[in-house]
């Protein structure tokens, strides 16, 4: 599959792309397109970024052709951000499936307004699906193609059963399975449920434009570690906590501190949610303190530094925090704090498949704002092979384009987290 024109999609869809500047397909679309046109369930296994959400919605829409008794189309996602994107997508299409997103953290008038309107399709997280089925506002007996999306982050956050009852509420549906990583729960789903699957899988270019090292801290001089290396960096940031509670201390740390930021929770309504990431997107605020709500669908490319200020419970959370920068070409830089308590929690990342990280010269970098590695001793040279193999050479590197050094506290005013 060489053009969308040759994969067999529609004319309309090929006009829709082309408006959109989008001409050739990437290549988790060239893999994936063709046997889901076909009918066949497939599992997609690709890094965040590389055009998935296309991958499954061209044929979604090409398969249901017009409308009718529905929903036909459901696309399951584990967080509301990642359902309102690709629903951004979708009507981008210009098809005219009618559509009906559904999240929690809002009323039920608009959303049961659409499903009474009849859908086509419908988009949403699995908690407010289910809640909506229980409802008696939408049945999914008639669902035909089933997505779940970023399937291995429904069991991060405790969606597995849910999951599991949306598919023992449809009917056999032709099926796709997209995920980054495929942690036990993915690979059960797919050896339960879908039928003889095509495998896209899409390996991450080999020439990251990621710096991603290791910075050891102190724990009592944590914030003021940080606010150091926010004032030596200028572009946007996100960085991360464990819990909503260590984020909103953090929060009242920097602002002490002299650092504005906004902060990004899972226990925010959805209208302060809103307000963060729209301010976040326009550049008005520069630093966004978050939880793992954060680490996966939120598709913004100008993200130039990802702090790990706090571990997370599992190398793919890592994956997915880190996952937020160099993106779309752009250059990206991550750090991982490590205090002396959490070595052991360290070492069970590590065991767990983690990347064994080439430690920062933190102080070079908060003193200069230049980034470079520690020099390694003799006995670590397997490791320091293994970074450079990843783009790490263990010698200075300046920053390029954006996130280069400044100083000053940062001025923007962050929107007023509920």
């Amino acid at each position: 599959m060489d053009t969308f024109s040759s994969s067999g999609l529609g004319s309309e869809l090929v006009a829709a792309l082309a408006a959109q500047g989008i001409e050739e397909p990437v290549e988790v679309q060239a893999g994936g397109i063709p046997p889901l046109l076909e009918g066949r369930d497939v599992v997609i296994e690709a890094p965040t970024g590389s055009g998935k959400t296309l991958a499954f919605l061209l044929p979604l829409i090409e398969r249901l052709g017009s409308s009718g008794p529905g929903p036909r189309g459901l696309v399951v996602t584990p967080t509301r951000e990642l359902a309102l994107q690709v629903a951004s997508v979708f009507s981008g299409l210009n098809t005219p499936l009618k559509l009906a997103i559904l999240y929690g953290g809002v009323g039920y008038a608009t959303q049961t307004q659409a499903l009474r309107a009849g859908v086509d399709v419908v988009i949403g997280t699995p908690g407010r699906i289910l809640d909506m089925v229980g409802r008696k506002e939408v049945s999914l007996a008639r669902t035909e193609f089933l997505v779940l999306d970023e399937a291995d982050e429904m069991l991060d956050v405790g969606f597995a059963p849910d999951v599991e009852r949306i598919i023992g509420l449809t009917w056999s549906p032709q099926t796709v399975l997209a995920s980054a990583t495929m942690p036990e729960w993915v690979l059960k789903i797919i050896e339960k449920h879908l039928k003889d699957p095509a495998k896209i899988r899409v390996e991450p270019p080999e020439e990251s434009l990621l710096e991603h090292g290791l910075a050891r801290v102190e724990l009592n001089s944590k914030p003021q570690t940080l606010a150091r290396l926010l004032r030596t960096f200028d572009g946007a940031t996100i960085v991360f906590g464990r819990t909503r509670h260590g984020v909103s201390k953090l929060h009242r740390d920097l602002r002490r501190l002299g650092i504005d930021a906004a902060q990004l929770r899972g226990d925010l309504g959805q209208t302060a949610r809103d307000r963060t990431m729209a301010a976040f997107r326009d550049r008005r605020v520069e630093v966004l303190l978050a939880t793992n709500v954060a680490a996966r669908g939120l598709d913004i490319s100008h993200v130039g530094l990802v702090v790990n200020y706090e571990l997370p419970d599992t190398p793919q959370w890592l994956t997915h925090r880190v996952g937020r920068t160099a993106r779309m070409g752009n250059q990206g830089f991550a750090l991982t704090f490590v205090t002396d308590e959490d070595q052991q929690g360290w070492r069970k990342l590590r065991r767990q498949g983690a990347p064994d990280l080439v430690e920062v010269d933190l102080e070079h970098l908060l003193a200069h704002g230049e980034w470079r590695y520690v020099e390694q001793p003799e006995e670590a040279a397997p490791a320091a092979a293994a970074a450079a193999a990843n783009g790490h050479d263990g010698r200075r590197r300046r920053r390029g384009g954006r996130g280069r050094p400044r100083s000053g506290a940062r001025t923007s005013t962050p929107p007023s987290p509920a």
